[in-house]
Formats: structure tokens, C-alpha cells, sequence
């Protein structure tokens, strides 16, 4: 007999993480004896998993074991909710030498895929002959078929463990075969597929052409559309269906295309056989017929008989009968004898059920039985019975237990009478007792009843000794333990009145209820249980007291409201629920809204709340909960709807505008805060000097923001104010602070000239101009325009006058509306008189005298005189462009070019160029340009010319300064600058004095040189700027320098010295 050692699956390896993959713990090597059992398990981490891993376990490299489970292999599984993980075991039982070898376990999800190869190995001994230690789990069977001769395929198949013979020699086939990429699937079917029988399962396959017929075989044959086989066609998939699979499904398929096939086996899994009902223990005598009965899991299932551990079969003198009547198994013993007795035993493959079976020669006459007794407390109960034999000895027992003698409990054995005698009764006595003696299928019994008084256990856990304290609406359960044997009548009795509907008592063995269906505050009192039997009675108490919620309390009222807050007040509920009312809960929400917006989290202790942070102008509610320890209360009615609202402030900028010998007049402007209310009007009062009576100046409200109050007392001081109102109403005085005399003012005539007009006005021609000119003086002054000192055409120029202004209108200006323009305002003796400079400027005309002065190499010279007609302003620079004969595209050359001679550079050798230019000032280039008459021809340089020798000119000069400093009028605070322009070869180092002080190191004074041009900048000029602004231009050829003297006077010019001045 060859063994295989091994620990046990109480041995397991201990766990370790697997860092990688699928697995927390991977199944690890291990032995067991022939006829023992042992468990592999497998862990898989299910936190990031979406569903349940697919596991497979395989024997070798190939053989699926889920097909496997019976009687040797169980297969389990289950899942940890705390720490995520799913267990996976396989169970081997009562293992055989066959069962060693190479296992693997398969993990698989939607998107991974993991294994893990174990060993059951055997031991080493020296009997299993040389050769046999080498462990088969680093054989490789497939190998060693693909080398050996189809008739070694038996014996192979044996020495490895191979049970699946067919399945193997199919699968050997295909390893054989090449494997082609296939042109006509692109999706074959799976190896192998697995299902629990009388479930449905899918075989699908994809192929390449959507239109492509398939075949479906089974076992060779092509299988036909019926209930249970189901073809269908989606797109390129190919789907077989088969329903309610049955053992006679575990086949080969095949799906056909053509001449290309895919090849799969479907393994069918039938669950095991379970015994649901077991087997159970007889007693017989000899000769007498003995029948075992189970009940399994499926009709006709096969089972195994055994008894003693040897299976038990048909014999010839078929002393053992075995019977199937749908999930029963039975088996049958017609005569038995004293040699049957033993332990039988029925198998399946997913159960086993033992019972034993006792024998006897010879039958027990009993001449007295024992019997029933019924005794008080402290009584002496005495059980006796008597047997034919005296010899026989046997044993009491109470509720199954042996009885074992002491002080109070004795038992005696003389000649056929056995006796068990109990002193000094207890409760704890009454129990069944029996007598059974030794060696015959007897057993005696009789029950002993013990008599008790009835008794009632409270333990009343309310607020007071035997008080209970319901919540109103819950089921009221009162469990009254009580005692007494026999059991007692309980009777329950409410006082003061009678108990109505919703009522109903349960009596149990130990205690008895009393319910009441959805307490209410009626079903407070006193009950009163009475409890009775043949020993006695008993009686208590109970006080039953039911508390609630709050009743809702009344509708809040609401005060004090302002622009976003208002105060809510209410009162206690009428009935606080028989608990101390704790506090409330507002809640406020919009008119128009279902939504309620609690107010407080803590519970308000006080009768009144001041509610906050709400907008003005929407109209809203409250309502109040009460609370107490019980809960809350119903919400309240809702208050009246109100609406958070304040008046505006006061108006702002309330002044005096006029006052007359009768009338007074009165400006002011709205409230900065008019708020959601928003303005209905103002209310003007007046108030004498002298008096605290204020009397309404308008009548009723006035929308405007000027009054003009009439009929008024001449010489009267008069104090004057002015209020906001809304819904809200009034808002706060804005008062004149001192006192208004009515009387008419003569007010000197005086300009407000604005600031851009105390500086020349500078218009393009076209251009609109109108000038306001604000003034004061009363009364109304006469206002007369003048232009260069004579009056002006009506028809050219536009005048309109009013109380506080003056405007002069031109809507078209052209060059001859430049000029100076005086207004005078005269009132009485009294004058005032401005001077307004306006100069129209246009586009200057186009530069005179172009000429062509020379061509040399790549360059051309070019001069001009500045144009006839500048425009009525300074020519700012000139703008000089070219143009090749052949295209004539103009090209800028120069751009604001202050000279009036310049040279060309960079033309293009055997081009002819034509040069025109145009001037620019203030409002532009001129409309047209001055042409070169002839073109400028630049000679290619193909014979070599010997240019005469000169004597190299000298074009060094000393500066010389070629515009003066310009006239300029300011105004004290706005930078200024001065100008002017220098020419020099070598460029000249340029320097800056105020009365002979360098002006280089003060940060007031910027220097600007541009192309000759010079500026000084002269920031925020003040009169203190004035003085002799002196610029001196120096190389080594010489120097020059040009003087500006500035201070507060006339402006003249005097040689090369001008004055600047500043206002």
C-alpha cells in the first residue's frame, strides 16, 4: 500500500502580500496521507475590483477542476466586507495516490489576469523504487505525449493522474496542429467553457465577414434549431445559445466558416448531492424488520450504504434491500440479527449521514411503570417502577441527563423494584424522567409537575415605583414576568374607567403582555393585573403615563420692522406634551416660495426673536415648532405676511438757487439710499426766524428736485428744509443752515471761463464750434459779442444767451473765422469782459521748387522751398517718397522730415527714379505733392572710371542755430516745452542753461534732440520758472547758443530773444 504524507489543512502555509498582481495570498505547496484532506486557498484583493473575479482551478496545465466536484473535491469561496477580500479555497477529501502532482489557480477580471502554480508532492521512500523522487510538478506531460506512441497514452495518462482520457487525446490533437491566423474569424471561441447544470449559457464567436454563414457541431454532428439551441446573428458576432443545460451537453462544439473551424469543449457542473433529512438511530430485537430512511437533495440521485465503513451491496440472499421513492433512500433489513447491529452510513457526493442500530436477544417484561406525579413545594416526590428480572440493572434520567444521587436525591435497586426518591421539591425538580435498562430497547418515562403559587416579578423602570412613561403613538408593552404551576389566569383592569379599543393581553409561559396599539394621552391611569390558580393569587399596580410633543404653538405676531430685520413674538403652547417645553424653532420663508428656511440651530429660550438678514422688498413669513424632550411640536400657523422695508435717507446737496423780492428758489438731489420702497416724493418746508412752526411750502409731494416757493413776505428770514418719503415713510431733514432773507441780490457780473479757453482754440476747417461760456450776475447782465474788435454777422456766426450762460455757435468753420473774440457782461456801471483766440487751421499747400540737385553712385539730392499756403498753422516736416520709372509705386523714403533738402540712398543701379513730396501740419499731408519734372537715371558701373583727383572737401562748420525759439503761452502748473533747431558737422554736444545755471542735473528739465530738433521740457511751470532760458551748441568747429527769456508780462520779440511767459 503506497502513502502519501503531508500536513493537513489544519497546517496551512502562512499568508504573505503579494505586491504584484492579483492575489493577497497565494496558494502554497503541500502533503497529506492517503484518506485525508487538505485545503488550498487562494486571496484576491477586491477594493479596486468592480465585481466578483472569475477563478478557475486546473490539475496539471489543462484539466479544469470546476468540473470535478463530488466527493473528493469541493470547491468554496466567500467575500470579507471589512478588509475587501475574497477567499477562494479547494478542498481535497480523503485524497489518493493519484491526486499528486501539478496544480494551478487562474484569477481573471474585465481588464487583468493572474495565476499561481502549487504542488501536492509526495514523500520520498525507498520502496517506491528509484527514479520516483524527482517531483512530477517539473514534468512536463504534454511534452512527454507529443514524444510518445499512441499506445502510451493509457499508461501515461495513469502514471500522471489523467482521468479525462477523451478530453486529453482531443486536446493533444489540436496541440499537434499548426496553429493558422485565421481569415475567416477574428474572434474565436474560448478553450473551454464551464456551467452549472440546468442554467443557460453563450458561445460567441466574430468573423470577418458580416454576411458569412456559420455552423454550429456538436460532437461531430451539426446541431439543429430547437427550444434549447438558440442561433442568432448581431453584426459580425455569432451566438449560440443552449437553456437549461444538462449532463448530456458536456460535448465538443465547433462554429464552422467555410473551411475554417473553432474549437471548444463545454464542461456541464452538476451541484452536489446534499442530505437534508438524516438517517436516525433504532432499537430492535432479533428477527424483527429494521428500515433507515434519508431524504437527499434530487430525485434519483445515487447514493452510497456502508456500514461500519464497508460499502454494502446486493447479495445473493438479498439480506440488504435498497429503495428510491423520489428524494428518499431507504434501506431495508427483513429479519435482523444480533450481527447487524453497528453504525450504517449513507454517502453522497456533497453529504454524510450516520446512525446506529441496537440488536436485541431477548424481550423485558415490565410489571409497573413509573408514573406522573404533580407535588407542592417541599413535598417528597418518589418514581417506581418494577421489571420481570431482578437482575437487571439500568439508569434515571432527567431531560435526558443521568440523574446522579446526593443528600436530597436518592436511588435504590431492590430485587425488581428500582426506585428514584426526591426530598424537599424545588421548581428546578420538574422535569421529564425516565428509566432505562441496561441492555433492552426500553425506556421508561413519566413527567413530575411541581405546584406553584402564582407570583408577580415587577420591575417597573419609570419615573416612579411602578410608573411607565409611553411616548404618545407608540405601542405601550408592558411584560409582566409572572410564575406559578399550574399556570395562572391573569386578569388586567384599568381604574377610574373602563379601557376601550386597541387593547389586547398575550399570556406566555414566564410572563404575560399587555399591549396597547398607539398610546394616547386617554390611556393614562392606574392598571391593575390579578393573577389566580388552584394555589393562590397575586396582584400589582401599574401607572401608565403617556407624554407628547408640544401642541403647536399660536401664529407669531411681527413688529418693529426694518430695512432687513423685524422682531417675532409669540406664546407657550397650550399643552406642552406632559414634558417641560426645552425652547423653539422659527422658521421664515418668501411669500411665494414652499421652501422654509430654518432661523436658529439652538434652541431659543425667550418668547421673542429678532430675525435678521433679510431683503428688503420681499414679502415673507414665519412660524414657530415648539420642543421638548420628546420632540418637536407641529409648525405654527404662518404670521401675517410682511414685507422688510426702510425709509430713504435724506436728499443731499439742498441749496438756494435764487431769491426775489416774492419767490425763493430751491434746488437739492435724491436720497443716496432710496431703497426697495422706492420714492413717492419730497416734502418742502419753511420755517420763520424765530418760530418752531414749520409750514408746508408745496402742497401735497412734489416727484420734481426744484421748487420754486411763491407769494412770500419781502425782508422775511426763512429757514427751509426737505424729507424723503415712501412706504416706509419719512426720511431725515436736509435743512438750509442759515437763514434766507427775501429780497432780491445784485450780484457783481463776473466769466467762469473754462480752462481750455484760456489758451488758443485750435479747429480743423469744417469742424463744428461751440462755445459755452458760464457767467453770474443779477439781475440778468446784457451780454455783447465782438470779433477783432468789430460786431459779429448774425448770418456767419450763431449767439443764444440765457440766465447763466453764453454760447457762440459756428457749425461750419472755415480760415476766415480765426481771429480774436471778446464777450462783455454789463450790469449797470458794473462790466466784465473775456477774450477768446480761435484759429482755424487746414491742409498746407505742396512744396515749391523741387529740384534735382545731383545723382552720384546709388544716391540722389534733392531740394525745396517750404509751400505758399501752410494752412494757417506751422509746417511741421515734410514727408518725401520715390518711385521707380518702370512701376511707378511710390515709396516712402522720409517721414516727417523737418529740412528742406535731403538725399536719397540705396536706389538701384540703371534705374531711373522720380522723387515727389508733401507737406504736413497740424491737420495733415498736403492734398497733392511736389513732382520731379526729370527722372534721376543711376548709371551702371561697367568700364572702369578714373574719377579726377579733388582735393577732399571739408564739410566741418560750427554750429548755427536755423529756428529760433518758438512763442509760447501756458498756463502755470501744465508742462511747457521750447524748441529749436541746430545744424552742425560734427553733430554738436548740446547744453542747457536757466539765467546761466546747467539745467543738466535738475530732474524738472528734460532734454530731448532729434534730427537737429532741440526741446526743453519744462515740468509743472510755475511762476518762479520765470528767467533767460539759454541753449548753447558746441563742437570743435565752434559754438552758438540762442536765448529765451521767460517771466510774467507781454510777450515781444526782440532780435533772437523772446520771452516766454507764464499765467
Amino acid at each position: 500500500m503506497m502513502f502519501i504524507s503531508a500536513s493537513s489543512a489544519e497546517t496551512q502555509p502562512e499568508e504573505h502580500q503579494d505586491p504584484i498582481g492579483l492575489f493577497v495570498a497565494r496558494p502554497q505547496d503541500g502533503e497529506v496521507t492517503v484518506g485525508g484532506n487538505i485545503t488550498f486557498t487562494a486571496k484576491v484583493a477586491g477594493e479596486s475590483l468592480l465585481k466578483k473575479p472569475s477563478v478557475k482551478w486546473f490539475k496539471g496545465k489543462w484539466m479544469d477542476l470546476g468540473s470535478k466536484v463530488g466527493k473528493h473535491l469541493q470547491l468554496h469561496e466567500n467575500y470579507d466586507r471589512n478588509s475587501k477580500v475574497y477567499t477562494f479555497e479547494m478542498e481535497i477529501i480523503e485524497a489518493n495516490m493519484t491526486f499528486a502532482g501539478g496544480y494551478r489557480c487562474e484569477v481573471s477580471t474585465k481588464d487583468k489576469f493572474d495565476s499561481s502554480n502549487f504542488n501536492l508532492t509526495p514523500p520520498i521512500f525507498p520502496f517506491l523504487g528509484e527514479g520516483k523522487s524527482e517531483s512530477q510538478s517539473d514534468v512536463d506531460v504534454w511534452d512527454i505525449l507529443r514524444k510518445a506512441p499512441p499506445t502510451e497514452y493509457e499508461k501515461i495518462a495513469f502514471q500522471y493522474g489523467i482521468t479525462d482520457l477523451r478530453g486529453m487525446l482531443k486536446r493533444l490533437k489540436r496541440i499537434k496542429k499548426e496553429e493558422k491566423k485565421s481569415t475567416a474569424f477574428l474572434k474565436k471561441l474560448d478553450p473551454a467553457y464551464q456551467v452549472d447544470k440546468g442554467q443557460k449559457i453563450k458561445l460567441m464567436v466574430e468573423v470577418a465577414n458580416p454576411d458569412a454563414d456559420v455552423k454550429w457541431l456538436k460532437n461531430g454532428q451539426e446541431i439543429q434549431v430547437s427550444g434549447r439551441y438558440i442561433f442568432e446573428a448581431v453584426g459580425n458576432k455569432r451566438i449560440l445559445t443552449i437553456n437549461h443545460c444538462s449532463l448530456a451537453d458536456d460535448a465538443a462544439y465547433e462554429c464552422v466558416v467555410g473551411d475554417e473551424k473553432s474549437f471548444t469543449e463545454l464542461f456541464v457542473k452538476e451541484p452536489p448531492i446534499l442530505i437534508t433529512h438524516p438517517l436516525e438511530d433504532q432499537m430492535v430485537m432479533v428477527g424483527e424488520r429494521v428500515e433507515f430512511e434519508c431524504e437527499v437533495s434530487e430525485e434519483g440521485a445515487t447514493v452510497k450504504w456502508e456500514k461500519d465503513g464497508i460499502e454494502l451491496t446486493r447479495e445473493e440472499t438479498f439480506k440488504y434491500r435498497f429503495k428510491k421513492d423520489g428524494k428518499k433512500q431507504y434501506l431495508i433489513i427483513n429479519e435482523s440479527t444480533k450481527e447487524d447491529s453497528g453504525h450504517y452510513t449513507v454517502k453522497t457526493n456533497g453529504g454524510v449521514s450516520v446512525a446506529e442500530l441496537i440488536v436485541q436477544e431477548k424481550k423485558l417484561e415490565v410489571y409497573q411503570s413509573i408514573a406522573d406525579l404533580t407535588v407542592k413545594a417541599r413535598d417528597q416526590a418518589v418514581f417506581k417502577c418494577e421489571v420481570s428480572d431482578e437482575n437487571v440493572k439500568g439508569i434515571w434520567l432527567k431531560n435526558g441527563k443521568e440523574v446522579i444521587p446526593d443528600e436530597r436525591i436518592k436511588i435504590s435497586h431492590i430485587g425488581r423494584i428500582h426506585k428514584l426518591t426526591i426530598e424537599d421539591v424545588t421548581p428546578e425538580d420538574e422535569a421529564d424522567y425516565s428509566f432505562i435498562p441496561q441492555g433492552f430497547a426500553y425506556n421508561l418515562s413519566a413527567k413530575l409537575q411541581f405546584l406553584e403559587p402564582p407570583k408577580i416579578h415587577l420591575d417597573c423602570l419609570g419615573q416612579s415605583p411602578d410608573t411607565i412613561v409611553v411616548v404618545a403613538g407608540n405601542k405601550l408593552r408592558l411584560d409582566v414576568p409572572v410564575s406559578g404551576d399550574p399556570t395562572p389566569t391573569v386578569i388586567w383592569q384599568k381604574l377610574l374607567f373602563e379601557s376601550e379599543g386597541r387593547v389586547r393581553v398575550e399570556m406566555h409561559e414566564d410572563h404575560c403582555v399587555f399591549i396597547i396599539e398607539g398610546a394616547e394621552k386617554e390611556d393614562e391611569g392606574v392598571y391593575r393585573v390579578i393573577l389566580k390558580n388552584p394555589v393562590g393569587e397575586d396582584k400589582a399596580d401599574i401607572t401608565v403615563k403617556v407624554i407628547d410633543v408640544p401642541d403647536p404653538p399660536e401664529a407669531p405676531t411681527i413688529s418693529n420692522i426694518g430695512e432687513d430685520y423685524c422682531t417675532v413674538q409669540w406664546q407657550p403652547p397650550k399643552y406642552d406634551g406632559g414634558q417641560p417645553v426645552l425652547g423653539y424653532i422659527l422658521e421664515r420663508k418668501k411669500k411665494k416660495s414652499y421652501r422654509w428656511m430654518r432661523l436658529n440651530f439652538d434652541l431659543l429660550k425667550e418668547l421673542t426673536y429678532e430675525a435678521k438678514r433679510m431683503i428688503e422688498g420681499v414679502v415673507y413669513e414665519m412660524r414657530i415648532y415648539a420642543v421638548n424632550s420628546i420632540g418637536m411640536s407641529r409648525p405654527s400657523p404662518a404670521s401675517q405676511p410682511f414685507m422688510p422695508i426702510a425709509p430713504p435717507s435724506e436728499p443731499t446737496h439742498f441749496t438756494v438757487e435764487d431769491v426775489s423780492d416774492s419767490t425763493v428758489s430751491l434746488k437739492w438731489r435724491p436720497p443716496e439710499r432710496i431703497g426697495a420702497g422706492g420714492l413717492d416724493g419730497y416734502i418742502l418746508e419753511y420755517c420763520k426766524d424765530g418760530s418752531t412752526e414749520w409750514i408746508p411750502a408745496l402742497p401735497g409731494l412734489t416727484e420734481r428736485t426744484t421748487a420754486l416757493v411763491k407769494d412770500l413776505v419781502t425782508g422775511d428770514k426763512l429757514y427751509f428744509r426737505i424729507k424723503a418719503v415712501n412706504l416706509a415713510g419719512e426720511s431725515g431733514a436736509a435743512t438750509i443752515k442759515e437763514p434766507v432773507t427775501v429780497q432780491e441780490i445784485l450780484q457783481r457780473p463776473k466769466f467762469w471761463l473754462p480752462r481750455h479757453l484760456r489758451q488758443t482754440l485750435v479747429k480743423k476747417v469744417g469742424e463744428t464750434i461751440n462755445i459755452v461760456i458760464p457767467f453770474q450776475g443779477k439781475p440778468r447782465p446784457k451780454i455783447t459779442w465782438l470779433k477783432n474788435g468789430q460786431t459779429l454777422d448774425s448770418k456767419d456766426v450763431g449767439i443764444r444767451n440765457s440766465n447763466t450762460d453764453t454760447i457762440l455757435f459756428i457749425r461750419k468753420a472755415e480760415l476766415h473765422h480765426s481771429g480774436t473774440y471778446e464777450v462783455t457782461l454789463q450790469i449797470e456801471n458794473m462790466s466784465d469782459k473775456v477774450a477768446i483766440i480761435i484759429q482755424i487751421i487746414d491742409k498746407p499747400g505742396p512744396p515749391q521748387n523741387i529740384k534735382l540737385v545731383d545723382v552720384w553712385g546709388f544716391n540722389a539730392a534733392l531740394e525745396w522751398t517750404p509751400p505758399q499756403d501752410d494752412g494757417n498753422a506751422q509746417i511741421l516736416g515734410y514727408t518725401v517718397q520715390k518711385a521707380d520709372k518702370k512701376t511707378m509705386e511710390w515709396y516712402t523714403v522720409f517721414d516727417h522730415y523737418r529740412r528742406t533738402n535731403c538725399i536719397v540712398s540705396d536706389l538701384i543701379m540703371g534705374n531711373e527714379y522720380f522723387f515727389r513730396i508733401f507737406s504736413e501740419n497740424l491737420c495733415g499731408l498736403s492734398e497733392t505733392a511736389a513732382t520731379t519734372k526729370n527722372p534721376a537715371h543711376i548709371q551702371k558701373t561697367g568700364t572702369i572710371y578714373k574719377p579726377p583727383s579733388y582735393k577732399a572737401h571739408d564739410f566741418s562748420e560750427a554750429p548755427k542755430f536755423t529756428h529760433p525759439l518758438v512763442n509760447r503761452s501756458v498756463i502755470a502748473g501744465y508742462n511747457t516745452t521750447l524748441s529749436c533747431a541746430v545744424r552742425g558737422i560734427p553733430k554738436p554736444k548740446i547744453f542747457w542753461f536757466k539765467n546761466k545755471m546747467d539745467l543738466s542735473g535738475d530732474a524738472k528739465y528734460r532734454m530731448f534732440s532729434k534730427q537737429g530738433v532741440l526741446t526743453l521740457e519744462i515740468r509743472k511751470p510755475t511762476p518762479f520758472d520765470g528767467g533767460i532760458y539759454t541753449c548753447k551748441a558746441v563742437n570743435e568747429c565752434g559754438e552758438d547758443e540762442i536765448d529765451a527769456p521767460c517771466s510774467a508780462g507781454y510777450q515781444y520779440l526782440q532780435g533772437s530773444k523772446i520771452k516766454f511767459i507764464i499765467i
